[in-house]
């Protein structure tokens, strides 16, 4: 696993001002957290994390990996079962209501009343807080102006997504927590939020976001910690994180299993075999689908299809791409995300709090 890197943009937003609280250290920062549901189901293994202010941080993995869990104890709405939280320098436990000024919520499902218009929502919530943003520059911050007066039941997937987002903004947190922001949203809308996620960051505030989607947290996080099974697996820039699989490209192709003559265990062509090609780095064989991962694709795609040729084998299929965070996750994993065939989208263990409302603070 990579080590952390240590320079994240310091700003001190004026919501710290107005409170008289520090500004100096670490948005967040956990030490050996774990959760264990029924004393058998750990959830999350002794996870080391430390955000910096201004950054825009990443949990990513599949369903059931552990991050709900993990961002719902950094929200103070989960208790650990041990380990060690701080968030924008205080515990949990301690002056909770005053932690909670600073911060703002969106949770996987954000449910909000169907019969309360949109603006009659953000200004609901900005009650919740001392102190915040107007509700009209909110709304139009997030594009909703013409829906201001539209009741909440009437907007689409994607309208109340941005509405959750305003819920989140209005109290102008320091330190902002996106659960999945943009699962089950149409292309469109999800660039949308994107938008909105990378204004808040302009304006000097944290940004810690979970998320399942590898394009996304490539396009918005300055750092990601990739969870498996409850655990980081892996810590670092995006860039970092794709460099270490040796090659900056992949290769990916799949043989006609008609063509060709078979080696010895029934493979098509082996992994000694594909070393003759140049500039590769590593090789993924999953039945008669091949993946390369290579540094100069115009070197390997000639050599690759020389190979083919002397062996008699036909492509039926044959791509290249630049290396992603899903190629990080199936090195480290052996699996795509897609293989994950957890049937829980709404949180991680069957304790997961995705009924709390989105950013409202309490007592």
């Amino acid at each position: 696993m990579m080590e952390p890197l240590r320079s994240p943009i310091d700003t001190a937003p004026a919501t710290a001002a107005r409170t008289g609280a520090a500004t100096s250290g670490p948005a967040i920062l956990c030490r050996d957290l774990r959760k264990v549901y029924d004393r058998r189901v750990e959830a999350v293994r002794k996870i080391d994390l430390e955000v910096g202010r201004g950054e825009c941080f990443g949990l990513l993995g599949p369903n059931g990996a552990g991050k709900t869990t993990t961002i719902e104890i950094l929200e103070g709405l989960l208790e650990p079962t041990s380990g060690t939280v701080e968030v924008l320098g205080e515990a949990w436990g301690s002056r909770d209501a005053r932690l909670r000024q600073r911060i703002g919520i969106s949770l996987q499902e954000t449910q909000l009343s169907e019969k309360l218009s949109v603006r009659e929502t953000v200004r609901l919530f900005r009650s919740f807080y001392e102190t915040g943003l107007d509700p009209d520059v909110v709304i139009d911050r997030v594009s909703l102006r013409d829906k201001a007066n539209a009741w909440v039941g009437k907007l689409s997937g994607g309208q109340r997504q941005r509405l959750a987002f305003a819920c989140a903004l209005v109290g102008d947190p320091e330190l902002l927590f996106l659960d999945e922001p943009t699962t089950g949203l149409d292309p469109r809308s999800r660039r949308e939020v994107w938008a909105l996620i990378r204004d808040v960051q302009r304006r000097g505030r944290t940004v810690l976001i979970t998320t399942h989607y590898m394009d996304e947290a490539e396009r918005l996080c300055n750092r990601v910690a990739i969870v498996d099974r409850g655990e980081v697996i892996a810590l670092g820039s995006p860039a970092e994180l794709i460099r270490s699989l040796g090659g900056e490209h992949i290769i990916e192709f799949a043989i006609d299993p008609r063509s060709g003559t078979r080696e010895d265990g029934g493979a098509l062509i082996s992994e000694t075999d594909l070393q003759r090609v140049g500039s590769l780095r590593s090789v993924r064989i999953d039945g008669a689908s091949v993946s390369l991962t290579v540094g100069e694709p115009h070197v390997a795609v000639p050599d690759l299809l020389e190979l083919l040729q002397s062996r008699r084998l036909e492509i039926v299929q044959l791509t290249t791409r630049h290396a992603s965070l899903e190629d990080v996750f199936v090195k480290l994993t052996g699996r795509h995300l897609s293989d994950d065939t957890s049937a829980d989208t709404k949180g991680d263990t069957p304790g997961s709090q995705d009924t709390h409302v989105s950013g409202r603070p309490t007592p």
